[in-house]
């Protein structure tokens, strides 16, 4: 039986080794859409920036004419005016005018030919309006810049829209881009390339598109271009990244063999187990040291078989973990959790519950969703939730992790760093995740023996709890020796066999009833905790 388990798993992994090489242009498409998004949005920001750029420009030389100046239209006012277009890159014209739109005079003494195509706009932190106008013989719009002149006069500052012509500008466009530039309102002002294709756009997929606005100004620009189009241009890259994919294939093919041969679990066995609930919790009593009472628990698990035999979680929870299994039995767990220790949550509002996370959960913040799913409306309150993870494997300080962490901490759930002293954390390392309890490991704490006054290392590990701030918790304390010199250094919950081993839930909340049923004080012996378990 097993033996077919293994030459299926064997197929499947084959299977899905080959499964990179199929996804060659599913990931092709998105190396191409993300740097294409960023060459469209180059071109928007330049578009943009050289409007924002001409507007002001626009601006300046007004503040400059009217400042320089104390009347219009005489011959020291259009003297500065045509000082004012020569020193300017692409001012075109300025114009006096009345309330109603009646010239008085310009910089040339001509008639300024200017249609309106909007109406006049305020500009955010500027005194002057804008519109957009059809100036003379220019192939593009052009911004009329306006500022007041005391109460029935008006001066203008006429700068194109866009400084090269409209011929000039698609020359540098990507072929089948189109440009749109409009009013914030809606209101289109230029429209180059296969600009139908704007209203056409009904997917992301179909076209690589991006926009940006010109400053302060009310004036939009989008760029589009056809993905299709641009996704031509890297043909060939395909065989590079069908090569690399091979390579991949064959290294993820070898790895699959080599796990199979040595795992001792069959992988659909475990799966339809968690479906079936055959994952059960057990419940390892949390002790406070000073008064004897339970303070919570840690739930670990095991796998109990439809033919009574139970599987330590040694012998699967490395393969649910590699294989992602441990995101669905945590999930089963914590339900099963949710429905043995309501009624006693309830009872002991302030006993927590520690629940084992794997490093898998950190990878997006599913885990916090899934936490508020299961406990919202619950007896079981957020703050009596304590995760754990192991120290084993390290986490690295990503932004899915961080984004986990202040997820479960928004929630009011607290964070315990387990089999501290063991792999890979120091001060910089706990600090930066954010622990607020660590788990001293039991290979220091098996250290302790009869008549020790002093354990180093784990001295050290309990000075390094009190200065990051954290709770500590003692795990594996097996004798009153053990137990005492922890709670003689400042330890106070602890948990091991002294006082019981994990239990189903019936005899755990029969035990968490008896040991809180009555107070002990502040210095019972250790001794009452474990005839009480």
């Amino acid at each position: 039986m097993k033996s077919n388990i293994i030459h299926v798993l064997m197929l499947v992994g084959a299977i899905l080794a080959f499964v990179p090489i199929l996804a060659v242009d599913y990931f092709l498409d998105g190396y191409a859409l993300y740097r294409e998004r960023a060459v469209v949005q180059r071109h928007v920001d330049e578009i943009a920036a050289t409007i924002d750029a001409n507007a002001l420009e626009g601006a300046d030389v007004l503040r400059k004419v009217v400042s320089a100046v104390p009347s219009l239209c005489t011959p020291t006012f259009v003297a500065a005016a045509q000082d004012a277009i020569e020193s300017s890159l692409n001012v075109r014209q300025i114009l006096v005018e009345n309330l109603d739109g009646v010239q008085y005079c310009d910089a040339f003494g001509r008639n300024v030919r200017n249609s309106p195509l909007t109406q006049a706009l305020p500009v955010p932190g500027l005194a002057d309006t804008i519109s957009i106008v059809q100036l003379g013989d220019l192939s593009t719009p052009a911004i009329k810049v306006t500022q007041n002149f005391g109460e029935m006069r008006r001066i203008s500052a006429f700068v194109p829209l866009l400084v090269q012509p409209e011929a000039a500008l698609l020359s540098t466009m990507q072929d089948g881009a189109m440009v749109r530039i409009s009013l914030t309102n809606g209101l289109s002002m230029v429209a180059l390339g296969d600009t139908d294709g704007f209203d056409a756009r009904t997917s992301s997929s179909a076209y690589v598109g991006a926009q940006g606005y010109a400053g302060q100004f009310p004036i939009k620009v989008e760029y589009a271009v056809p993905f299709a189009l641009v996704r031509a241009n890297y043909a060939d890259l395909d065989i590079i990244f069908t090569i690399l994919a091979g390579i991949g294939s064959s290294m993820f093919l070898l790895y699959s063999l080599a796990y199979v041969r040595r795992s001792r679990v069959p992988a659909f066995g475990l799966e339809r187990a968690i479906g079936r609930n055959e994952i059960k919790p057990y419940y390892q009593p949390v002790i406070n040291l000073r008064t004897g009472e339970l303070v919570g628990c840690e739930v670990l698990c095991r796998w109990e078989k439809r033919n009574g035999q139970t599987v330590p979680p040694g012998a699967f929870i490395d393969y649910a973990e590699a294989t992602g299994l441990a995101i669905p039995m945590t999930l089963s767990l914590m339900q099963q959790v949710k429905n043995d220790l309501s009624e006693l949550c309830k009872t002991l509002p302030d006993m927590k519950i520690a629940i084992n996370l794997f490093e898998g959960h950190f990878r997006d913040s599913g885990i916090v969703e899934d936490v508020q799913a299961i406990f919202t409306n619950s007896p079981i309150g957020f703050h009596q939730l304590v995760f754990e993870i192991t120290e084993r494997r390290p986490l690295g300080n990503s932004a899915a992790t961080t984004s986990v962490i202040s997820g479960l901490h928004a929630l009011g759930s607290r964070l315990a760093m387990d089999d501290v002293g063991t792999g890979h954390s120091n001060l910089a390392y706990l600090a930066t995740l954010g622990v607020d309890i660590i788990k001293i490991d039991r290979i220091f704490v098996d250290m302790i023996k009869p008549g020790t006054t002093q354990v180093p290392v784990l001295d050290g590990l309990i000075a390094m709890g009190k200065d990051l701030d954290c709770e500590i918790v003692a795990e594996g304390v097996e004798t009153e020796e053990q137990a005492l010199y922890l709670r003689a250094h400042g330890v106070l919950h602890a948990q091991g066999y002294i006082f019981a081993p994990a239990l189903k839930v019936g005899p755990f909340k029969e035990l968490a009833l008896a040991l809180n049923s009555a107070s002990f004080g502040d210095e019972a012996p250790v001794e009452l905790v474990s005839n009480a378990a």
